[in-house]
C-alpha cells in the first residue's frame, strides 16, 4: 500500500489448530527420546568463537590494550554496580604488570559506597599488593579496611597473619588490641590468647582471660579461663575461677548447670569429695528442674562410686523428687502426683520442704467452679491441715488452714460437708467448744446437708444438751421436711426420755407431711412405738389409717397378725353366796390362733379315723 501501513488481515497471527488423529495405531518404527536428543546434539551449530590473534609487535599491543579498555570502560558505564566486572579489570591490568593502573581501577571501585562495604574486594585488592611484595600498601589497606569495616572478623586474622609472618609481634599484638576495643566474639579473644601463648606469654594471656570473662560472661568462657589455669597447674586460680563464676551466674544463667558440672569435676579430679558432693547439692536447690537432668544423672554417678548408703538413699530420693517436679510441670492439677510427692516429702520430715510442697499443690485451684473437679482437689487440704495437727503440732497453722479452705470453696454452688466437720472436730480437740459450734451453725446456715445436721446433733446429745438437740431437729426438719430418718430419729430421742406424748406428736406431724421420702419406713416406726408401749388399740387405728391411704397387702397381712381384742365372762365363786360372772377384756394373738386350729384339725381327723374303723 501506498500509505505505508498493513491491513489487519496481513497483521494476523494464524494459529494451527489442532487436528484429531485419524489413525492411533502405533508406527513401525519407534523413536526414543534418547534418540530425539542424540540428534539434536548432532545438528547443533558448532560453537562461534574468535579467531586467536598473534600480536608481533608494540603497535599492535597498544591496539590491543585500548581495545580491552575500551570494553570494560563500556561495561562499567553501564553495570558499574557489578564487583566482578571492576575485579576482572583490575586483575587484567595486573596481569598487563600495569600496577599503577590496576590500583586506579581498585580505587575507583572503592569509591562506589556498595563496593566499599563488601569486604572481598578490599582482600582482592591487598591480595595483589601482598603478592607483588608492596608491603607498605598492604598496610595502608588493612588499616583503611579495618576503619571502614570492624566488625568483619576475617579482615582482622588476614592483617594480624600478615604482620605475624612477617615477623612483627608487636605490630601483630597492636592490631589485636585495636581489635578487641571493638568487643568482638569470643573466638577473637580465644584468637588472641593463643598467639600470645604460641610465644610462651602466660601472664598476658591470663590477663586477656580476665578481659574475655568482663566482656562475654558466659558460662563456656568461664570454664576455658578454669581449663586454661588447670593447665598451668594453678589448682588455686582453677577454683578461685569457679567460685568467681558461680557467684556471678549461679541465679540467672540458662547454662549454670555445666558450671556446676565442670566444678564438680574438677573437684573430683582434686580428690576433693566433699567439695563435689556440695557443689552437686547447691546445684540441685539453685538450677531449676527442666534444665538439670545431666547435672543430675551426674550426681546418682558420683554418689555410687563415693558415697554412703546414706548418700546413695539420698540421690535417689532426690531422683523421685525430679521426676516429680517434672510431672507437676507438665500437669499441675495432676493431684495424685501431688499427693505422692507429699508422701514422698513427709516421709523424709523436712518441714520446711513439706509446707512448701502442700503450698505449690493448694495453688493449683481447680479451673471451674463443678464439684467433680474439687472432690479431689479438697483432700489436699484436709492432709495438710491434719499435717499440721498430728506431725508439726502447730494448732494455729491447722487452724488457719481450716479456715482458709472454707473460703476457697464456692458454697453457693456446693459445698463439702467433711470439711467443716473436720474444722468443727479439732476445735473440740482444742476444748474449744465455741467454735466448733460457729463452724457447724455457719455450715448449716451456708451449706445445710444431712452429715453436718447428724454429726451436730450427735455432738450435743454426748454433751447431753437435749435442748439444742430438739432445736437442731427443727432446723433439720425445716430444712428438709420429708426426711423419713429425721422424723424418726427425733421421735426415737423424744422416746428415749421418756417423752411418750412428745414422741406420739412428731410421729403424728411426721406422717401429716404431704411428702415423704421413704414413707413405709416412717410409719412402721410408728407403729413399733405404739406397739412397745402396748397402746393395741392405737396400733390398730394407725394401720386403719395406713390402710386407707394404701392397698398394699403387705400392710393387710400385718395388719392380720396383730392380737384380736375378745370379751369374756368367767365365774367368781363367792362364800356366802350364789357364784357371780364378770366380763373381762382378753388378747387373743395369732399363735394361740394358729394351735387353736392346728387342734381343732387333730381332733377332725382322729373323728373321721374312729368312724372309718366302727364301719369296717
Amino acid at each position: 500500500m501506498a500509505s505505508g501501513y498493513l491491513t489487519r488481515k496481513e497483521t494476523e497471527v494464524k494459529v494451527a489448530m489442532a487436528r484429531r488423529v485419524k489413525n492411533k495405531t502405533p508406527a513401525p518404527i519407534q523413536i526414543t527420546a534418547e534418540q530425539i536428543l542424540r540428534e539434536a546434539r548432532e545438528r547443533q551449530e558448532a560453537e562461534i568463537r574468535p579467531p586467536n590473534q598473534k600480536i608481533t609487535d608494540q603497535t599492535e599491543v597498544a591496539d590491543y590494550r585500548l581495545r580491552k579498555r575500551k570494553e570494560f570502560e563500556s561495561l562499567i558505564s553501564r553495570v558499574g554496580w557489578n564487583k566482578n566486572v571492576w575485579v576482572k579489570y583490575a586483575e587484567w591490568e595486573e596481569s598487563q604488570n600495569d600496577l599503577k593502573r590496576a590500583r586506579s581501577i581498585w580505587e575507583r571501585a572503592l569509591g562506589i559506597d556498595a563496593l566499599n562495604r563488601d569486604h572481598t574486594i578490599w582482600l582482592k585488592y591487598v591480595h595483589m599488593e601482598m603478592k607483588n611484595k608492596f608491603v607498605n600498601h598492604a598496610r595502608n589497606l588493612w588499616d583503611r579496611a579495618v576503619i571502614r569495616l570492624p566488625r568483619v572478623d576475617q579482615l582482622w586474622y588476614r592483617y594480624i597473619h600478615m604482620e605475624e609472618m612477617l615477623g612483627n609481634v608487636t605490630g601483630a599484638r597492636g592490631i589485636f588490641e585495636r581489635w578487641m576495643g571493638w568487643m568482638p566474639d569470643q573466638q577473637g579473644w580465644l584468637s588472641y590468647i593463643k598467639f600470645e601463648l604460641r610465644y610462651n606469654e602466660i601472664e598476658r594471656a591470663r590477663e586477656i582471660f580476665e578481659r574475655l570473662v568482663q566482656c562475654h560472661p558466659k558460662v563456656i568462657a568461664w570454664i576455658r579461663f578454669a581449663k586454661f589455669e588447670m593447665k598451668n597447674g594453678e589448682i588455686g586460680r582453677v577454683r578461685n575461677c569457679y567460685e568467681r563464676a558461680v557467684d556471678k551466674l549461679a541465679d540467672d544463667d540458662e547454662e549454670a548447670e555445666q558450671l556446676f558440672v565442670a566444678f564438680a569435676e574438677f573437684e573430683e579430679k582434686c580428690r576433693e569429695t566433699d567439695r563435689a558432693r556440695c557443689i552437686y547439692k547447691f546445684a540441685l536447690d539453685h538450677i531449676p528442674k527442666g534444665r538439670a537432668e545431666d547435672l543430675f544423672s551426674k550426681f546418682v554417678a558420683f554418689e555410687k562410686q563415693y558415697g554412703d548408703r546414706e548418700g546413695i538413699e539420698d540421690v535417689i530420693v532426690g531422683k523421685m523428687r525430679f521426676q516429680y517436679e517434672d510431672q507437676v510441670k507438665k500437669n499441675p492439677r495432676n493431684y495424685d502426683t501431688w499427693f505422692d510427692y507429699i508422701r514422698l516429702e513427709e516421709r523424709i520430715g523436712n518441714k520446711e520442704r513439706i509446707r512448701e510442697v502442700y503450698e505449690r499443690a493448694i495453688a493449683n485451684v481447680p479451673p471451674a467452679e463443678e464439684k467433680r473437679y474439687w472432690q479431689r482437689y479438697i483432700y489436699l487440704w484436709i492432709n495438710y491441715a491434719l499435717y499440721e495437727e498430728l506431725d508439726a503440732q502447730d494448732m494455729e497453722r491447722a487452724k488457719h488452714v481450716y479456715r482458709e479452705c472454707l473460703k476457697l470453696i464456692p458454697h453457693h454452688k456446693f459445698s463439702f460437708a467433711k470439711i467443716w466437720l473436720l474444722a468443727a472436730q479439732f476445735e473440740i480437740r482444742q476444748l474449744r467448744l465455741k467454735e466448733a459450734r460457729l463452724f457447724l451453725g455457719e455450715a448449716i446456715g451456708r451449706a445445710p446437708k444431712d452429715k453436718i445436721f447428724k454429726k451436730y446433733i450427735e455432738i450435743e446429745l454426748h454433751l447431753g444438751n437435749i435442748d439444742r438437740c430438739r432445736k437442731l431437729y427443727e432446723k433439720y426438719l425445716e430444712w428438709s421436711p420429708e426426711n423419713c430418718y429425721a422424723w424418726s430419729k427425733f421421735a426415737e430421742l423424744e422416746r428415749s426420755l421418756y417423752e411418750t406424748e412428745r414422741a406420739r406428736a412428731v410421729f403424728e406431724l411426721a406422717i401429716d407431711q404431704p411428702a415423704l421420702d421413704i414413707p413405709e419406713l416412717l410409719w412402721k416406726a410408728y407403729i413399733d412405738f405404739e406397739i412397745s408401749e402396748g397402746e393395741f388399740e392405737r396400733t390398730r387405728a394407725l394401720y386403719e389409717r395406713l390402710l386407707n391411704r394404701t392397698k398394699h397387702l403387705n400392710m393387710e397381712n400385718t395388719f392380720g397378725e396383730l392380737p384380736k381384742k375378745l370379751k369374756k365372762r368367767r365365774q367368781i365363786d363367792m362364800e356366802d353366796g350364789p357364784a357371780v360372772y364378770e366380763e373381762y377384756i382378753d388378747y387373743l394373738f395369732p399363735e394361740e390362733m394358729q394351735a387353736n386350729n392346728l387342734n381343732i384339725l387333730a381332733s377332725a381327723y382322729k373323728w373321721k379315723k374312729q368312724r372309718v374303723a366302727s364301719k369296717d
